[in-house]
């Protein structure tokens, strides 16, 4: 890749693509049907960021494909003449993971919905990217089966987009995230290339390329079909709502349960910041005056739900529940859920900013890390809701802001990296389930030495010698020419070009 008098770092990070995209954009005309190639800058700045609003570039060219082919032509339009490019799905990513690159051609793939394939005796279906998470559990339901990784926005995230990150979800404590879930991948490489990873055998032999695809966040390829595995409906599904007054006790019950050997299919705990928040969002009815509460939710054979579910109950009690609801049936269980589910966006209702921040920790540091967290915030004075998945440490803080107060939305910015030095400090990770994007590039060195980066990169190197998928991502590599990534504090380039205003 370079000569040996290069430093090693150096010699590993790859060759940056710095062809024209006019080029790009002149092929792509002649190739794509009408209306796939979108230039206009107005409807270019739609798809300026992804559900990290605070990060905002508008790609040079939008291709909105619909089928692998028309993914396949851009990406070889790309390759020949060096331009980057960006997967998107439906743009729900919370990490600037489908963050543009100005001088780079964005690849939506939200129009590729079919469900080509259901077969309930392989416990397989086979999917468009595009297609969406729960549509896939919607459509399998019937025959006894659903898709078992579940991340809050299942209702409009793409299962591309889920392959891409790596998705999690409440349910994953029991079931795995979405590498497990998958079992191939057809995929366009960054030279354009049609190739498949992975089989519809539990196991396929060789290196696990389709593990390393999965949670690469697009720097690999595009995916362009998906075979994901079915998960058998449980026989007995049991959901419990219990109250508590502070989360160092929520969390002690937390313990107490998976200690106990107990594997719920998921535990979810709120603070009372987003406990206030769900409650101002859909009137959810959570126990009045508790700290914190915890959604417990057992499934699997009846006998064995039973008698877990009973010793899941005594172990909230006995660890200060004051309150304990058990859903009588799906009506109940949804209205459980709903506070939980909704409260990410709920936030918005008691703050004008937030920024949702994502870290794993050791479950048994969960009252240490909560309650450093709560004075770090008190401290910079800002607030910090929580909403996370207590029974693997996956954690979510939300720090609320007023960006219209001069100086709040930096402040919030520190706070929300330094909750990120905490999760380290206790043994944790810089990200659980949102992937690391453009927001956590910076991180990585605290998390990895550069041997561990390197050897990232060269993985990176044998699929994308180039450096045009999807660049700027996950490394701590410089950025590259054009707009810079991050809040923008300046006028935006189509304000000062004179075709955009803000009002």
């Amino acid at each position: 890749m370079s000569n040996s008098s290069t430093p090693a770092s150096a010699r590993l990070v790859p060759e940056v693509g710095l062809g024209s995209v006019d080029v790009v954009r002149a092929r792509l005309a002649r190739e794509l049907p009408p209306g796939a190639l979108i230039t206009d800058r107005t409807r270019l700045r739609t798809y300026e960021c992804d559900g990290l609003l605070l990060y905002r570039v508008t790609p040079a060219l939008v291709v909105l494909a619909q089928d692998a082919d028309m993914i396949q032509r851009a990406v070889r339009a790309c390759s020949d003449a060096r331009v980057p490019f960006v997967a998107r799905g439906s743009g729900t990513g919370l990490s600037g993971g489908a963050l543009p690159h100005a001088d780079g051609v964005l690849i939506v793939t939200s129009q590729l919905r079919t469900i080509r394939e259901i077969s309930p005796d392989d416990q397989r279906a086979v999917v468009d990217p595009g297609v969406i998470n729960l549509q896939v559990s919607e459509a399998t339901r019937p025959g006894g089966y659903y898709f078992a990784p579940d991340p809050s926005s299942q209702q409009i995230c793409s299962v591309g987009g889920n392959v891409a990150e790596n998705s999690g979800g409440a349910h994953c404590l029991k079931y795995g995230f979405t590498t497990t879930h998958v079992t191939s991948v057809n995929m366009v490489t960054p030279q354009g290339d049609s190739i498949t990873l992975g089989t519809r055998a539990p196991d396929a032999p060789g290196y696990d390329l389709l593990g390393t695809f999965v949670g690469s966040e697009g720097t690999l390829g595009v995916a362009t079909e998906i075979t994901v595995r079915l998960t058998r409906s449980p026989e007995s599904v049991q959901t419990l709502l219990a109250g508590f007054r502070s989360t160092d006790d929520a969390g002690a019950a937390t313990s107490a349960i998976i200690g106990a050997g107990i594997v719920p299919a998921a535990i979810e705990m709120m603070d009372a910041l987003a406990i206030e928040a769900a409650e101002a969002a859909v009137a959810c009815g959570y126990p009045d005056g508790a700290g914190a509460v915890l959604v417990v939710e057992l499934d699997g054979p009846r006998e064995e739900v039973e008698h877990e579910f009973a010793q899941v109950q005594q172990m909230c009690q006995e660890h200060g529940s004051f309150e304990i609801r058990v859903a009588a049936d799906d009506e109940d269980r949804a209205a459980i859920w709903r506070g939980r589910k909704s409260a990410f966006a709920a936030v918005g209702r008691i703050s004008p900013d937030y920024i949702v921040q994502d870290g794993v920790i050791p479950r048994t540091a969960l009252a240490a890390v909560l309650r450093e967290m709560n004075e770090l915030a008190e401290r910079r004075g800002v607030r910090v809701a929580n909403v996370f998945h207590a029974g693997d440490g996956n954690l979510h803080p939300l720090v609320l802001f007023d960006e219209s107060i001069p100086g709040q939305g930096d402040t919030a910015e520190e706070v929300s990296g330094a909750i990120i030095d905490l999760c380290l400090e206790h043994g944790g990770s810089i990200t659980g389930e949102h992937g690391v994007g453009s927001d956590k590039a910076h991180h990585m060195p605290k998390m990895f030495t550069a041997d561990d980066l390197d050897t990232m990169q060269l993985v990176r190197c044998a699929f994308d010698p180039a450096g045009i998928a999807n660049p700027g991502k996950i490394y701590p590599t410089p950025r590259l020419c054009g707009e810079r990534p991050g809040k923008r504090t300046e006028p935006h380039p189509a304000q000062l070009a004179g075709q955009a205003e803000v009002f």
